[in-house]
C-alpha cells in the first residue's frame, strides 16, 4: 500500500518530468477548450489542454500560438483516432430525425460525403506545433506517427478504459496512459465503439488494476472534482490527474452560463450516458433531449459521425436560445463541485486541499 508521503512525492515527481508544478491536467475536450482556461490552468502550475478533433490544421496552429502568447506553461494537443467509416440508412436516419424536430424543426441533413477534419492533416499539424505532449483517444496513433513523435521529443499520454488497452499502449509506445473512469463527463475513450457501454469501469477499480498492469505512469481521468478525489487517486498510484468538469463553472470555460449553472445542482445520478448527441458513448446532464432519444420508444443512434451531423442544428441553435434540454450538456458525476471561481484558483485550491489531505 502506498503512504500519503510516497504518493505526493511520486507525483511530485511526475510534475518534475513534465515542467509542471502541480500535477493536474485540463481535460482536452473538443469545443470546450478554449486558449483562456487553458493559459489560465497552466499559469497556475497545471497543463492545459487542447481538444483538437473538430479543428483545421490552420486552427490547431492558430491555438498553439495564442496559448504560447499567453502563457509560458505546459499543454498537450489530443485528437481521436478516427472509427471505422460508417454504413449509411437513410431509413433509420429519417425516424430519428423525426424525434429531433420535437426540439428543432429544422434537423440538419448529412450529406453523402460526410465532412470531417482530415486525420493525417491534424497529425501533421501537431507535429509542426511541436507541443510538449500529444495524446490520443479512441484509440492509439499508427506506428509511423509514434516514431515522428519520438523523433521531435513530442511524449505522448494514450486514453483507456480497460486495462488491456492500457497494456495496448504501453507496448505501443505510450509515455503514460490517462485511465479514464466510467464517471467522466463527455466522450468514453473506447478503442471500439460498439464496447463502450459493456466496459464501463468506475475508476477507483480501474486505476489500480492499469498501475499493476503497466510500467508507465498512470494519469487518473473520470469523477475527480476536489482535493480528496486527488489524494484518493495518488494512493491508488496515479502520477497525474486530469480534470475537466470541474473547471466548467469558470469564467474561462466560456460554457453557456444555463449549462455552468445546472451543475451546482447536479448529483451522480443527473447524468446519464447516452450516444444521441454524436452516436459515441458520453456522459452528460440527464435533459429532456437526453432522455427521451435514449429511451426504449427512440429509433438508436446513427453511428458516429453521422448522428453529430443530424444534431448539428439542435445543438447549435440550442447555444443561442440559451436551451438546455436541446444541448450537449457533457458532465462528469462529481458535476456538483466545480467551483464558481477562476480556474486559476481551482487549480491552487485543489492542490493546496490535496496536500492538506496528504500530510
Amino acid at each position: 500500500m502506498i503512504k500519503p508521503h510516497e504518493a505526493l512525492q511520486n507525483s511530485m515527481s511526475f510534475a518534475h518530468d513534465y515542467n509542471l508544478q502541480i500535477p493536474i491536467l485540463l481535460s482536452p475536450m473538443a469545443g470546450v477548450c478554449p486558449v483562456s482556461l487553458s493559459a489560465a490552468v497552466a499559469n497556475a502550475g497545471g497543463m492545459g489542454s487542447c481538444g483538437a478533433l473538430l479543428m483545421t490544421p490552420e486552427q490547431i496552429s492558430s491555438w498553439v500560438k495564442e496559448m504560447r502568447e499567453s502563457s509560458n506553461g505546459t499543454f498537450q494537443l489530443n485528437t481521436w483516432i478516427p472509427d471505422p467509416k460508417p454504413i449509411r440508412n437513410l431509413k433509420h436516419e429519417n425516424s430519428i430525425k423525426k424525434l429531433i424536430a420535437k426540439w428543432e424543426p429544422e434537423v440538419s441533413n448529412p450529406p453523402d460525403n460526410l465532412p470531417s477534419q482530415d486525420f493525417e492533416l491534424q497529425c501533421e499539424a501537431m507535429l509542426k506545433a511541436n507541443p510538449p505532449i500529444i495524446s490520443s483517444i479512441m484509440g492509439l496513433y499508427p506506428s509511423q506517427f509514434v516514431s515522428s513523435m519520438k523523433n521531435n521529443n513530442i511524449k505522448w499520454f494514450a486514453t483507456v478504459t480497460t486495462v488491456s488497452e492500457a497494456i495496448e499502449a504501453e507496448n505501443a509506445g505510450a509515455n503514460a496512459v490517462v485511465a479514464q473512469g466510467m464517471e467522466a463527463g463527455g466522450h468514453r475513450g473506447s478503442f471500439i465503439a460498439e464496447n463502450a457501454s459493456e466496459n464501463m469501469v468506475g475508476l477507483f477499480s480501474l486505476l489500480p488494476a492499469v498501475v499493476d498492469a503497466v510500467k508507465i505512469p498512470v494519469i487518473a481521468a473520470g469523477g475527480i472534482a476536489d482535493g480528496r478525489g486527488i489524494a484518493a487517486s495518488f494512493l491508488l498510484g496515479a502520477s497525474a490527474v486530469q480534470m475537466g468538469t470541474c473547471f466548467f463553472r469558470s469564467p474561462e470555460a466560456k460554457i453557456p452560463r444555463v449549462w455552468a449553472e445546472k451543475l451546482n445542482s447536479t448529483y451522480p445520478e443527473d447524468t446519464i450516458t447516452t450516444r444521441t448527441f454524436s452516436g459515441r458513448l458520453g456522459r452528460s446532464l440527464r435533459t429532456k433531449y437526453a432522455l427521451e432519444a435514449s429511451s426504449l420508444k427512440a429509433p438508436s443512434p446513427a453511428p458516429y459521425p453521422i448522428q453529430r451531423h443530424l444534431t448539428q442544428n439542435m445543438r447549435t441553435n440550442a447555444i443561442k436560445t440559451n436551451n438546455l434540454d436541446g444541448m450537449q450538456a457533457w458532465a462528469g458525476q462529481s458535476a456538483r463541485l466545480a467551483l464558481d471561481i477562476s480556474a486559476s484558483e481551482i487549480v491552487n485550491k485543489l492542490w493546496e486541499d490535496t496536500k492538506s489531505i496528504l500530510g
